[in-house]
């Protein structure tokens, strides 16, 4: 064999052992294997078992045998951080955060090992024991301080120290909420932020309560881990109450209004401002809509149609485009015939939509000469038989 001969087989022989030394890194990437090292007292020859704690059910994963110096070891693998439970049984278990390639180490007695471990090698299950325990020692003060105010309760000249009991639970209970929103604010791209968010007291009120450390959070960590199940959850959750939280805010607006509905002051195709309240004493449509939303379009001629019948009757329309363009929102208006009033402030009337929490177009208002919400989302045939009832 020449000497080239033999430079191209080393340098193929080198190549392949690169290639299988890479491949054999992923393949350890991939699984992301993880260990359980542990010493529990009092719990010889007794069976320890790991679960993967799911949104909603818990999935066995691995158990092991504890020997007669209370050691064992539980392994598994993940390749994102997952919450899972370490069980001695049903009601005596601890929630580590585990990562990929961690190996942990847990140390308690079975007497009390839910209250009572150590855990070092998973900076994630190290902040859910922070949590936990501090959570743990919250309730013993409550229902110590409950026990007092019950076996009292009926205590003549005792007003004053129930009172103050009272009051006392509810700074522990607000000192409880201070701690662990600062820890999602301390830790908002932490897995272990998930589970201080849906922590509940014993009467099952959440712990946290704040709109707006649920928002940090859930954004942090679904940019990091958005195909983890938990985030995914929280994220979807932290959604659902903020679009509750903005119909809360819409019910205020009409109250303070005297059940009116909120004003919008927008200029039209001319530059001029209209005010929606400027239509007292007619019934308004107040509808949403976009130059380039096809259900939009399609809705228009039956807006047309029904602006025909009734317009005389005291009927108007105040529609708000969210268009940015304005090319394309005026040559809208009059390919599709729309004589009303047409505001935007072509930004996207992002104001408007906040008050009225438009989540969709086309979305529209009905309201009475007064400016009262009498009606919402009215669609084709809905459309036509109120207003029909009303100016019959």
């Amino acid at each position: 064999m020449n000497h080239k001969n033999l430079l191209k087989k080393s340098n193929a022989k080198g190549i392949l052992f690169l290639l299988t030394f890479i491949l054999a890194l992923a393949s350890c990437k991939e699984k992301g294997n993880f260990s359980i090292t542990g010493k529990i007292s009092n719990a010889e020859t007794n069976m320890i078992y790991l679960e993967k704690l799911g949104v909603n059910k818990s999935t066995p994963v691995d158990s092991a045998k504890i020997d007669s110096d209370g050691r064992f070891t539980i392994t598994g693998n993940v390749s994102s951080p997952q919450f899972f439970l370490l069980k001695l049984s049903e009601k005596n278990f601890v929630t580590l955060l585990l990562d990929s390639t961690e190996h942990v180490l847990v140390a308690g007695d079975a007497v009390n090992f839910s209250r009572d471990y150590i855990v070092s090698g998973s900076e994630g299950s190290d902040l859910v024991r922070e949590l936990t325990l501090h959570l743990q020692k919250t309730n013993h003060k409550l229902d110590s301080l409950y026990s007092i105010k019950v076996s009292h309760i009926d205590a003549t000249g005792k007003e004053n120290e129930i009172k103050e009991w009272e009051e006392t639970y509810k700074e522990i209970v607000e000192a409880q909420r201070k701690y662990s929103i600062d820890f999602v604010n301390k830790h908002p791209f932490s897995m272990a932020s998930v589970l201080a968010l849906y922590q509940k007291f014993d009467d099952q009120n959440y712990v946290i309560q704040d709109l707006q450390a649920l928002k940090v959070a859930a954004s942090a960590l679904h940019s990091i881990y958005p195909n983890s199940d938990h985030v995914r959850a929280l994220y979807e959750n932290t959604l659902d109450l903020m679009r509750k939280q903005r119909n809360v805010n819409l019910n205020k607006l009409i109250e303070q209004a005297g059940s009116a509905s909120p004003d919008i002051v927008l200029p039209d195709q001319n530059g001029k401002d209209v005010a929606l309240s400027s239509l007292r004493g007619k019934y308004v449509l107040l509808h949403f809509w976009a130059a380039q939303n096809r259900a939009s379009r399609i809705v228009n001629p039956v807006l047309v149609e029904n602006y025909k019948r009734y317009k005389r009757k005291g009927f108007e329309i105040y529609q708000v485009s969210i268009d940015e363009n304005r090319f394309e929102w005026v040559d809208a208006i009059d390919k599709d015939k729309l004589t009303w009033i047409n505001v935007a402030d072509l930004k996207g009337s992002k104001d408007a939509l906040i008050k009225y929490n438009v989540q969709k177009l086309p979305l529209n208002y009905l309201l009475d000469p007064e400016g009262n919400i009498v009606a919402r989302d009215l669609k084709g045939p809905a459309l036509a038989s109120t207003l029909k009832e009303i100016f019959k």
